[in-house]
């Protein structure tokens, strides 16, 4: 039987857009598909989510990128594995004007890998690469993100695996 948690947890995966800080900053996921290893998220410029530049706070673009790969792998890997973001840097490439995107998509094949590298006890730390673009597709930031996979039970103490 799936417990409250988890299932509160499936409905939150599904509706981001309503996290309280994501709606206080204009970020909306228009596309939530965890199971299919996808969201999109946008945030519109707006007074809730400017400088004092008249661009986008920077707070806030890291904010539209924080949670997605790893909410993809908690629902791909499923309650018995660990998943955590460990580090994560973002650069500024030019200011974020108007309405911002970014695309997180992990493929089948990437969690699989994953899956058996922890099944195998192994601790994981994937990297990954997450463009935000404004509406000519110019990249206003490049946000990158290691993550730590390891199976609850099975977590041994050897060397990291890097993908």
């Amino acid at each position: 039987m799936v417990s409250l948690r988890h299932r509160v947890l499936k409905w939150g995966l599904r509706h981001p857009s309503l996290f309280p800080p994501f709606v206080g900053a204009g970020i909306r996921a228009v596309t939530a598909d965890p199971g299919g290893g996808i969201y999109r998220v946008r945030m519109k410029l707006s007074f809730y989510n400017c400088n004092a530049l008249g661009t986008h706070f920077g707070g806030s673009l890291y904010a539209m990128c924080d949670p997605f790969l790893v909410l993809i792998l908690i629902d791909q890997l499923g309650p018995d594995y660990a998943v955590w973001d460990k580090t994560s840097t973002i650069e500024f490439r030019r200011p974020g004007r108007g309405t911002v995107s970014a695309a997180f998509e992990i493929p089948h094949e990437q969690v699989a890998e994953i899956r058996a590298a922890a099944d195998a006890g192994q601790v994981v730390e994937p990297v990954f690469e997450v463009n935000v673009v404004d509406q000519s597709g110019e990249t206003v930031a490049r946000v990158t993100k290691t993550l730590h996979v390891s199976h609850k039970t099975r977590r041994r103490s050897e060397p990291t695996v890097r993908e």
